[in-house]
């Protein structure tokens, strides 16, 4: 049954090979060169979809923004510089439905089976088309997504080289990448991991791939670049030295941090914190230990963090508890914004959708001044059984407004005023002398003891946990 199956799925794929080949795309205009590389329908690859446009909260258009408006300035900031939205190429335009029980599902109107450069054109110009529709002007990659691996590394950069040159021409000068990573992950050389891997080849390797893909991030205009260590970690400790592995990971990052330097790229580096999956134990399990690692190898002022939600809740926190760990300090460098299921165990990098969420996501991000030089990055892909064209839209459509509502619901917290001035008269015994004394370092045991003695048995006030939740609640 399954080697039918297969038969049948090949016999597919050729059939819509021949289509493509036997009904060639015509050219669009301004793009006459490499024009069998672009798009069908006259350089349409949606061409039933819109521009998205804002039609506030009483629009009943699926293809149109209830709650996010680029251009209204909400707490001194316009909503697009809160924001700043970025499109997932992996997920967006690599996304094919499958799992670890099933096959693809997805057959979209850019693929044609293969992946060679043609095809890999053929995903960046859907890309484009799919970011000026949106109305955004950020995305993000990785460099095995956007180009097909050679056989060697020469061919595999010149391939990365010449998609890349079409990316910039796409461009222009409005859209720029939010970030671009290295995939460190998928090959079978990145078994044992690529900068904390037990061969030295494979660590060379990677440090040439990464060298590459800074270069290509800083080419095409991107603000930072994503180190996502997948493997970095273990399987077993009985076969493992992870002193010297965090040791080579350090003089990995090292090394990038000089060689950005080098070649002028201004960008930050950002670490992505992962507790488990695919590995049993990843270096990075969350902001905190990732915050530690920097510390203790003299990395902290090189780098920041690129929390993802979906990998707060894997790692046992909720994405506001690491928003915050990496907010006070000084490390919150950008968000993937993303969620999983709760009654399912693993990263299923959903769609942000729920309100209460989005309003504690954004409480961190106004709170930290904003994101800038990063952003929102939709690290999320569409459901399995979702398979139309249109699906991309609404699901973005749906997270960026999750978001911009999220956003005004923190404007209406801070307006309110109600939540801050609970928080501050919980503390209020600190705004005195002792307490001035106590946080500034300067009281020593001998003199609590003595303050102890004179006062007695302490009183210890209601935490108003449910009239703080009652506050939150009232303003979603």
């Amino acid at each position: 049954m399954m080697v039918l199956k297969t038969l049948l799925l090949l016999l597919f794929l050729n059939v819509i090979s021949f289509v493509v080949i036997a009904n060639p795309p015509t050219c669009p205009a301004g793009l006459d060169k490499d024009c069998g590389d672009s798009s069908q329908w006259n350089g349409e690859f949606f061409p039933e979809i819109p521009n998205i446009k804002y039609e506030g909260p009483s629009s009943k258009n699926p293809l149109a923004y209830k709650w996010y408006n680029a251009e209204e300035e909400i707490l001194g900031k316009k909503m697009k510089g809160w924001l700043r939205f970025s499109v997932a190429f992996w997920h967006t335009f690599r996304g094919t439905g499958s799992d670890p029980f099933g096959a693809s599902t997805k057959y979209w109107p850019w693929e044609d089976g293969t992946n060679s450069v043609a095809m890999a054109k053929r995903r960046m110009r859907a890309n484009f088309e799919f970011i000026n529709k949106l109305g955004v002007d950020r995305w993000c990659f990785h460099d095995r997504d956007i180009a097909p691996d050679g056989k060697t590394l020469e061919e595999s950069n010149a391939n990365l080289d010449e998609v890349v040159a079409l990316a910039k021409e796409l461009q222009g000068t409005k859209i720029r990448p939010l970030w671009g990573t290295a995939q460190l992950f998928m090959h079978p050389r990145y078994m044992h991991g690529a900068a904390t891997s037990s061969e030295l080849g494979v660590y060379t390797y990677a440090a040439a791939q990464v060298k590459k893909a800074i270069e290509v991030t800083h080419y095409l205009g991107g603000e930072n670049f994503v180190f996502w260590g997948g493997r970095e970690g273990y399987q077993t400790l009985l076969n493992t030295d992870m002193g010297r592995e965090l040791d080579h990971m350090a003089s990995f990052f090292k090394a990038a941090v000089a060689y950005k330097k080098k070649i002028g790229f201004n960008g930050t580096l950002l670490i992505e914190p992962k507790p488990q999956e695919p590995t049993k134990h990843q270096y990075d399990w969350d902001a905190a230990t990732a915050a530690n690692f920097l510390r203790k190898y003299g990395l902290i002022g090189e780098f920041k963090l690129n929390i993802e939600c979906n990998h707060a809740t894997l790692s046992g926190h909720s994405c506001h508890h690491e928003l915050e760990t990496a907010r006070l300090g000084g490390l919150l460098g950008n968000i993937d914004a993303n969620t999983g299921d709760p009654q399912i165990g693993w990263d299923t990098d959903q769609f942000l959708t729920d309100i209460g969420e989005a309003t504690l996501v954004m409480l961190s991000v106004v709170k930290n001044g904003g994101l800038a030089p990063g952003g929102f990055n939709f690290d999320a892909k569409l459901r399995r059984e979702s398979t139309d064209v249109e699906d991309l839209f609404i699901a973005h459509i749906t997270g960026m407004d999750t978001l911009a509502r999220g956003l005004r619901n923190v404007a209406k917290l801070i307006e309110d005023g109600s939540l801050a001035e609970l928080v501050r008269k919980r503390y209020q015994s600190f705004d005195t002398e002792l307490g001035a004394q106590i946080e500034a370092g300067k009281a020593d045991f001998e003199m609590l003891e003595k303050k102890a003695l004179e006062w007695g048995e302490p009183k210890v006030a209601s935490g108003k946990q449910e009239l703080a939740e009652m506050i939150f609640q009232s303003a979603l």
